[in-house]
Formats: structure tokens, sequence, C-alpha cells
């Protein structure tokens, strides 16, 4: 490992911190070194605060090092006024001679401006170092500016015999498959994406809350895929604890602050029209939690790029068979709890 990569590294590391807390902003961690030592390290904690490298320049103590330091950060420096000033301006004003980027930015305002920027200014500009991983690290931001569609993740628990839920039920509430461990793992993922995203029968049948009640963080959007409006008002998904988008059939007007109703054609471009109505929404990220029906959607029309699959070591005997994928290795597997956890990539 090249002393480039070692503290791009610690940037990756540091900027792993703001996960679930910068939306709409990308994950960004930047540290400050001069003479082989860091001087200053900061990433960014919140939409609307400080910069990365505003924080990693504020913890350096002896600013008058930073004539002769040079700063890392793991994403290209933003070049136009936001809610806050251009960070190339900041690394102009302080004499930074030297800046070593991981990623360029895909946002259109900045785009390679920040570099021209620094360049033009008599920088010497170090891009691309550990690309592959600065680039992964902000795969929510990339896809949706790239893409226009949020980073899309499938997420089912399945027995042993490959079934997702009995056929019938008796109340309005989950069977759970998976551990306690795999349940309280997937309150943590809701803290970490934008949104969480079930199908009418899901709804109706469990009754879900779709927050992070086991886990420290915000709760996600919730939503909803429901033609008819068929979830009852005193249902969870329609109380005012978060954000919640129906996608229906109906025209409804919206009801209140917290929920939004969107109209879409229920046809075979209905997967389509769901990214894009999240696209609008500002959306990067989102858990497809629904059953085997709404999440096949997904898998057919190819409109995925990640999943998540507890296989747990309970029997059902018979009931609804889990979603089907073709062709597909698992990327990473591990234990939790009793359960074994799958992770997908979608690389098509």
């Amino acid at each position: 490992m090249s002393t480039h990569e070692f503290f791009m590294k610690r940037c990756i590391q540091l900027a792993k911190n703001g996960l679930g807390t910068t939306y709409p902003n990308p994950l960004v961690g930047s540290v400050i070194v001069h003479d082989g030592k860091i001087i200053g390290e900061g990433w960014h904690q919140k939409a609307g605060g400080p910069h990365a490298e505003v924080h990693a320049m504020a913890n350096v103590k002896d600013k008058s090092l930073l004539k002769n330091a040079t700063i890392y950060v793991s994403l290209e420096p933003c070049s136009h006024f936001g809610k806050t000033p251009p960070c190339c301006d900041l690394i102009i004003a302080n004499e930074i001679p030297t800046v070593v980027i991981g990623t360029k930015d895909p946002f259109a305002k900045v785009d390679g401006n920040g570099i021209k920027k620094l360049q033009e200014a008599g920088k010497k500009c170090i891009v691309g170092v550990l690309e592959k991983e600065c680039a992964e690290l902000n795969k929510r931001f990339f896809t949706f500016h790239q893409k226009k569609r949020p980073y899309i993740i499938l997420k089912w628990a399945q027995t042993a015999d490959g079934y997702i839920a009995p056929l019938e039920k008796m109340e309005n509430r989950p069977v759970w498959i998976s551990s306690h461990y795999s349940r309280q793992l997937v309150h943590k993922w809701r803290t970490e994406e934008q949104a969480v995203l079930v199908g009418t029968t899901t709804a109706l049948d469990d009754n879900p809350k779709l927050d992070a009640r086991d886990w420290k963080g915000n709760n996600p959007t919730r939503i909803v895929v429901d033609r008819e409006n068929k979830v009852p008002n005193h249902f969870h998904l329609k109380n005012d604890a978060a954000k919640t988008i129906v996608i229906t059939a109906k025209e409804i007007s919206n009801a209140t602050t917290q929920m939004y109703y969107e109209s879409a054609i229920f046809d075979k471009s209905l997967v389509n029209q769901i990214t894009t109505i999240l696209f609008k929404h500002e959306i990067q990220s989102v858990i497809i939690e629904g059953g085997t029906k709404t999440i096949q959607q997904f898998i057919h029309w190819n409109l995925w790029d990640e999943a998540r699959i507890f296989k747990s070591k309970f029997k059902l005997q018979s009931g609804i068979k889990a979603p089907i994928f073709e062709n597909k290795t698992p990327f990473d597997q591990k234990k939790c709890g009793d359960d074994e956890l799958l992770i997908v990539k979608n690389y098509d």
C-alpha cells in the first residue's frame, strides 16, 4: 500500500461515520498530512453543515503548517456555493499546495470543476487514489446522479426450505423467520438508507411500522405500493411518525405534510415509474422489503443493485416461495445469530 493509499483509506473510514445523516449530500472524509503525520481530520456529518475539508482544517492546531501540507479527500472538493461556501476556496485561501482526491464528483455543479479550479490556482492535484473504493463508498450518491434513480437494495428472509411466509396468517403482524439479531441488523440498515418500500399484501398482512425502533438513528421514508389504496388510515404506515409515500392508481390529494400520494399506471412499466417517483422525492437509496411479488418485479426488470438475504434454519414445509435469482453468485456470506446472511451484487 502506497502512502497516498494509506491516508485515503483513513478518509474512507472517516466518511463512513456519516452514513444515514448526510442525505442528500455524499459521504466524504478528509485528512491533512504534514511530514508524514496527520495533523487534522474530519468528515461530513450532516447536510447543511460543514464539509469534511472544513472539519479537517478546523482540527489543525498550528495553521501555519498548512502551507507545507497535503490534504486528502475521498471526493472531489466542491467548487460552488450551496448551503456552505466552496471547499476549493478554503483550500486555496489556506495555501495548501497539494490535494489528493479519491474520485471525481458526478454532481453536475462539481463534476471536474473543483479539480479545474484548484489546478488553475496552482495546486498539485492527484486524482484517482483508491478510486474504486471511494466510488463504492458513495454508491448511493453516484447511482442517483448517474442513473437518475435510487440505489436499490432487495431484502428478505427465507426459511431453510425456501419460503418467505406462510400461505395464511391469523393476525395482522409479521411471522418472524429470521433471528432477533438479524431483525436488529435490518433496523440498523433502515437508519442508513433513505427509504423502505413494501407492497399492498405486506402492508395489509403485517401492518408494519417500517421504522428503526431497535437502533438509534433516523427513520426512513416509508413507501407503500397500493394500487387500490386498500391500506386503512388507522394502520401504522399512515400515521405521522415518518414521511410516507403511497403509490396508487387512484387520484388522491396529499392528506398531511407527512403523507404523499403519487399516482401511477399499474402496467409493465410500474417498476420504472416507482424509481422515477422516488427520484422526484430525492431519495438516493431504498430497501425493498415487500413480499415475493414486489421483489420479483424488481428482479425481473433488472432494477436492483444489491440483495441481502437471510436464510434461517427454520422450516415451514409450505407457504409463499421466496424470490428467485438466476445465475447470481453471493458477493459475501456471513453468520448473523443463527441465520446465514448472503449479500448479492448486481453487476449487469
